[in-house]
């Protein structure tokens, strides 16, 4: 026990080699910024409920105000007149960056560090391994996380070993896939891909640590420190970069405050205020209205900014919960050329390419390539197609990378960049940021889309799916919706924490806002124009969650049929019947963690509904741990 936390005696023995006494001792200086957090936090959800309340749109900051935890007026971060960085040769150049987890649920050392030997041997020029939403969460995992980024960074010899054997059975995949191999030398291969971080966001606590009054401890705290700590020396003996990705910030007040968590660290290890360099995930809608503030705010640590589709999505539905006009259409149609996501794309285009005042620019990271290049060959066929093309158009778009969520998918869309032979897109010349109402009117805009049974249903099966893995402990999951089993002309999509989120959120507004059906529906009888009540809801949750009973263990594990996936059907349940629209569909999935018994979840769902109905009190905090 330290006197700013509490860390359980049997963790800091079974994980010595990452609780060392470096470790322990930049946590117990970095732990009074818990509080910090728990009040940007509250705040968040105050902002949330007087939006709710007043039903009132979220909107630019005033030009003259400072931004929160700063010296930093508005209008001078608009205006660039701050200093930020200069980006460093490690990310110079980042066509193609993989994401995904070191770590995988219940396996031994030498199976479950093959995540990161098959990362680091993609050819991808950076990889984001997932602290957050692609991250399980069950028992000890985000330390099993820890730990295989720690031995890999400084080529343990178990690592070296495992990644040996994956060069092999990767060339053996490119052989037959691509007709080549793509690792000749597999050592020097592993120097070639950035390692870059993902922490949890603000809005999470960790499951191991507890604050020295026995409230949870951010995770974001743990896992800066975790990384870092552990890793800033072999990294910078490497030549690399220390390098994060900053999820789920909403506002620049919550990057100051990250900035001020990072530069703690860095003075704590005497290392140059900088040194750790960050890219920021544009997934709310408020930060979207604050991106030149974010930057500033971030000063010297901000590299860039990260597009993605589906937090993005969930983070507009959530603040124009409100607003009985506005529904969402099927999920599919939402793409970055869609509405609300055209003019969240091009607000970070026109803000990395805006000039500090040192005349530094900032780097645009596009989106999620979710596509697996395993099924038909029609099916692999297409579906490599529509990736390609969805690379193409973000390169044209300005962007200087995008990421993939799989390894297979490197050599599949990097040569979208690799032939046109530029580091980046650094300095493109794009129109100057407006702060206009049509531009803020243009975050939210709806286009005309089908709403349809066929839609509700892909919804419904999806996020079913996502609860019942992310409770078997893969919070990144290769899924479909039901009625797609065994064909194999359809792709199986990599879905993480927001996939499940966004397909309740749009559920709960076709529900609670009267959406009307737009075609008629053979299968259920539902006409063109019919309301989706209720009752259809009832009606189709039964017949896809059937489904997923009746399917084969390769798609939704036997064992999980009467353990986890009834679990999720409660969550889903309890969700879309709440009249009132909740924030954080991970919360109830996290309060359910190493949780196997349906009785024990309703009572601890139902303690968090009450809770939060009260006063706004989310139940973070692992309820496991004594």
């Amino acid at each position: 026990m330290s006197n700013n936390f509490i860390l359980a005696e049997n963790i800091r023995q079974s994980y010595n080699d990452i609780f060392t006494p470096e470790v322990l001792n930049a946590l117990s200086s970095l732990s009074p910024f818990n509080k910090d957090i728990k009040e940007a936090m509250s705040a968040r959800i105050k902002r949330r409920a007087e939006r709710q309340a007043q039903k009132k749109r979220i909107d630019f900051l005033d030009a003259n105000d400072f931004i929160p935890r700063t010296k930093i007026r508005v209008k001078e971060a608009r205006d660039g007149k701050f200093e930020g960085a200069v980006i460093p040769a490690d990310l110079q150049r980042q066509w193609i960056q993989g994401t995904g987890p070191a770590a995988k649920p219940g396996a031994p050392l030498e199976s479950s560090i093959r995540n990161v030997a098959y990362a680091l041997l993609s050819g991808a020029d950076g990889w984001m391994f997932d602290g957050e939403d692609a991250l399980g969460q069950v028992k000890t995992m985000s330390l099993d996380n820890q730990r295989n980024l720690k031995l890999a960074i400084k080529k343990d010899p178990v690592f070296l070993k495992v990644s040996e054997t994956v060069a092999g059975e990767m060339n053996k995949w490119s052989t037959g896939f691509l007709g080549r191999e793509i690792i000749s030398e597999w050592k020097e291969q592993l120097n070639f891909t950035t390692k870059i971080f993902r922490a949890r966001g603000l809005h999470l606590d960790d499951r191991h640590i507890r604050d020295a009054d026995g409230s949870g401890m951010a995770a974001s705290i743990v896992d800066l420190t975790l990384y870092v700590v552990n890793n800033y020396k072999e990294l910078q003996r490497a030549g690399s970069s220390i390098v994060l990705y900053l999820p789920k910030i909403q506002t620049a007040g919550e990057a100051a405050l990250w900035n001020d968590l990072i530069t703690a660290l860095e003075e704590h290890l005497s290392l140059a205020v900088g040194t750790i360099k960050a890219y920021v995930l544009i997934e709310q809608l408020e930060a979207t209205y604050q991106l030149m503030e974010i930057r500033a705010a971030l000063g010297k640590h901000f590299v860039g900014f990260n597009t993605g589709r589906w937090d993005y999505i969930n983070s507009v539905a959530d603040a124009m919960a409100w607003d009985e006009n506005f529904i969402n259409p099927d999920i599919e149609v939402i793409t970055m050329t869609y509405g609300y996501m055209r003019n969240y794309e091009n607000r970070v285009r026109c803000a990395v390419n805006t000039p500090d005042a040192n005349g530094n620019y900032a780097l645009w990271q596009g989106g999620m390539e979710p596509n697996i290049p395993v099924g038909s060959a029609e099916g692999v066929a297409a579906g490599m197609k529509k990736a390609v093309a969805g690379a193409e158009r973000e390169q044209s778009e300005g962007a200087s990378g995008k990421w993939v969520a799989h390894w297979k998918m490197v050599s599949i869309v990097r040569p979208v960049w690799e032939k046109e032979k530029q580091a980046n897109q650094l300095g493109r010349k794009f129109s100057p940021l407006g702060y206009t109402r049509e531009d803020a009117d243009g975050l939210v805009l709806l286009e005309k889309g089908p709403t349809t049974i066929r839609g509700a249903r892909n919804l419904l099966s999806v996020a079913l799916q996502y609860g019942n893995a992310f409770e078997q402990g893969m919070q990144a999951a290769a899924l479909k919706p039901a009625d797609f089993f065994g064909n194999d002309d359809i792709l199986y999509l990599m879905e993480d924490m927001a996939t499940g989120e966004i397909r309740l959120s749009i559920l709960w507004e076709w529900v609670h806002k009267g959406a009307r059906i737009t075609a008629d529906d053979p299968q259920t009888g539902v006409r063109a124009n019919e309301l989706f009540s209720m009752s259809m809801f009832e009606k189709l949750l039964e017949e896809e969650y059937n489904k997923l009973l009746r399917a084969n263990t390769k798609d939704v594990f036997d064992s999980s049929k009467i353990t986890t996936l009834p679990i999720s059907r409660e969550i889903v349940t309890t969700y879309i019947h709440n009249t009132e629209k909740f924030p954080w569909f991970i919360d109830l999935l996290n309060i359910n963690l190493n949780n196997f018994d349906l009785a024990v979840a309703k009572e601890r769902i139902n303690a968090y509904m009450n809770a939060f109905r009260k006063d706004g009190t989310r139940i973070t905090a692992n309820v496991d741990l004594k």
